[in-house]
């Protein structure tokens, strides 16, 4: 019996789908209300890898054979992080002018 090599896109883009499943289906569970925003990220990446297979048109966004692109992937984490009731990692701070010592 012949095997075929596997498919490298085709896993990664079940792999994307069950993440954003995976993560819808935990903020259902722990009750946490998404954003309209983080709602609609995570529908239309899903639609796109669906319908393309992977979620962004520019190569250099992303490593070949992944179906999210680097910035997907953090904005998925950071949403993950949210359903679980994680505080995000990395609070954003403006840029603050040094007080002078004397």
């Amino acid at each position: 019996m012949k095997r075929k090599p596997p498919d490298f896109r085709e896993q990664a883009k079940r792999a994307a789908l069950n993440a954003l499943k995976r993560v819808r289906r935990q903020a259902d569970k722990a009750g946490v209300e998404l954003s309209e925003w983080e709602g609609e990220f995570l529908g239309s990446v899903s639609e796109r890898v669906k319908t393309y297979g992977r979620a962004f048109g520019d190569p250099e966004k992303g490593a070949p054979g992944q179906a999210l692109s680097a910035m997907q992937a953090v904005k998925l984490k950071e949403i993950a992080g949210k359903a679980k009731g994680e505080k995000p990692a990395m609070a954003r701070k403006g840029f603050r002018r040094k007080s002078p010592k004397s």
